[in-house]
């Protein structure tokens, strides 16, 4: 008997059960291991028409973008692993796919783009150098002094109070803004409508119209010169006419229509240089303007919904844009680049805030609650539990140099006698010291619960609620000088609010 032969016998069977199902957990791996280089696109549009060459379903019912573009990418790796392809070094496919990866992640810029990275890069390096250095310089404060500083700003916020309110409109206020001299409020109206105000009086100054849809943001320029006859642009507005206008005080009708967007604009916000708008649409975009040329210079993807706010950073070297895909996006203007993702929130982003320090972000969410963001160590600090319903604004106080009076030194006899106690002597102009330190010290925040509440922004408790005449607030901004305070209200009300002993 040739007992070698039925040894193998034995055992061949088994052992080519075994081989067959090792390779197929191995080719499983594989074709898992290609989907994850494989490039496929992000844009739900172009991910449903690709399901759709391919013979699948455009979407299955419950089905959310993310799970839309996950099941292409396994319907794709089943069909690359039965044909035999290499998504990564394949035939005519691959180079598809490979040409597909580029236009994906790589878009061309134009020159004016490029020209304008270089110049937001030559505005903010100085400033974020200057920044540092008052940062370096406020670290060596005395403890006792910070200490003193926070009470007695924080007492100043705590006797805010209801000044009036005024009709603003035919239809809610959507936004309100302090002009830079903190004399004029502009209000942004359903009705289409941007109005100026004089403050505190609240009498009306000028109605601009122009837009043919509800306004959903405004915004000062930087610099705004607030004279007539100039001819300079001093305000931009976006509306649910998709376009974005720019004003002076000069007349009724805009200096500029900037059409680009296919949907709503929302939020829109100035570059701290001013030679840039941003805009938030509801077409899953934000873009950035050229004042001077009306152009569009930038088309920005990254969000799979609407996106709603938009703001930059004081130094201008950052844009963040939040969305109602619950995402918040901080982005590099000088290269282009994502350089943080903000992602806690479970509802809609409304609103985004940049704090003066330059590595803290505010962002305020339908999940009825504020967010703080730490661009240093990439991740959310803080989560206040802010208001009852939608947060709708969030606003630093951003304290402006122009606006600080020196307290006169004192007397000659006091100073002798405070000598003769051996007391240390204040030095002349300590009070703009303060004055710089007060910046960010604490923020306002508008929801929909009727409210306005104030909050200190070091260890983020809760200072002064406000009442309004409405159910919801629309909007919030704070005076550069820190004494005044407005909101918005659906009910088409303003209200303005001022420490009582002012």
């Amino acid at each position: 008997m040739d007992f070698d032969s039925l040894v193998d016998d034995g055992n061949y069977l088994g052992s080519e059960r075994v081989r067959q199902e090792s390779r197929v957990i191995l080719d499983e791996l594989e074709r898992k291991k290609k989907a994850r280089t494989m490039a496929v696109p992000t844009d739900d549009n172009r991910v449903k028409a690709r399901l759709r060459e391919i013979g699948e379903p455009i979407t299955l019912f419950g089905e959310r973008a993310a799970d839309r573009r996950d099941r292409l990418i396994y319907v794709t790796s089943q069909i690359n692993a039965a044909r035999g392809d290499d998504p990564m070094h394949g035939d005519d496919d691959s180079s598809d796919d490979s040409e597909e990866e580029e236009e994906e992640f790589y878009s061309p810029g134009s020159l004016e783009l490029l020209d304008a990275r270089r110049r937001i890069a030559e505005y903010s390096l100085p400033r974020a150098q200057k920044r540092v250095a008052q940062q370096r310089i406020d670290s060596r404060m005395d403890l006792g002094r910070v200490v003193d500083i926070r009470k007695k700003v924080f007492a100043e916020v705590k006797k805010f109070v209801n000044l009036g309110s005024q009709i603003g409109d035919e239809r809610p206020i959507s936004q309100v803004r302090f002009a830079p001299n903190n004399e004029i409020l502009a209000t942004g109206s359903w009705s289409g409508t941007v109005k100026l105000w004089n403050v505190p009086s609240c009498s009306p100054l000028r109605d601009l119209r122009g837009h043919s849809d509800r306004v959903g943001g405004v915004a000062w320029h930087p610099q705004a010169t607030l004279t007539q006859g100039s001819g300079l642009v001093n305000l931009v507005s976006g509306a649910g006419d998709a376009n974005v206008h720019l004003w002076s005080l000069d007349g009724e009708s805009p200096l500029a229509v900037m059409k680009g967007h296919q949907d709503r604009v929302c939020r829109v916000a100035f570059h701290p240089s001013g030679d840039y708008v941003g805009s938030a649409s509801f077409d899953t975009t934000w873009r950035l303007w050229d004042v001077k040329t009306s152009q569009e210079l930038l088309l920005q993807e990254g969000h799979s919904k609407e996106v709603y706010s938009v703001e930059f950073q004081d130094d201008g070297s950052l844009a963040a844009s939040g969305g109602l895909d619950a995402i918040g996006r901080v982005w590099d203007l000088r290269t282009g680049r994502t350089a943080m993702v903000l992602d806690g929130h479970v509802q809609a982003i409304y609103s985004i805030g940049f704090s003066p320090n330059g590595y803290q972000i505010a962002t305020g969410s339908g999940d009825d609650t504020i967010r703080i963001w730490d661009l240093r160590s990439l991740k959310s600090l803080y989560t206040i539990p802010a208001h009852l319903s939608n947060v709708s604004d969030v606003r630093f106080f951003h304290a402006d140099d122009s606006f600080f009076k020196p307290t006169p030194p004192p007397p000659a006899d006091a100073m002798d006698e405070d000598k003769s106690h051996d007391a240390e002597v204040p030095a002349p102009g300590a009070d703009l010291e303060e004055w710089k330190y007060r910046s960010g010290l604490f923020f306002a925040s508008a929801g929909y619960d009727g409210l306005v509440k104030l909050w200190s922004a070091d260890d983020w408790q809760l200072l002064r609620t406000l009442s309004t005449d409405a159910g919801k607030v629309m909007s919030v901004d704070v005076s550069s000088d820190g004494k005044m305070l407005a909101s918005g209200t659906y009910n088409r009300n303003f209200q303005l609010f001022s420490p009582e002993d002012l």
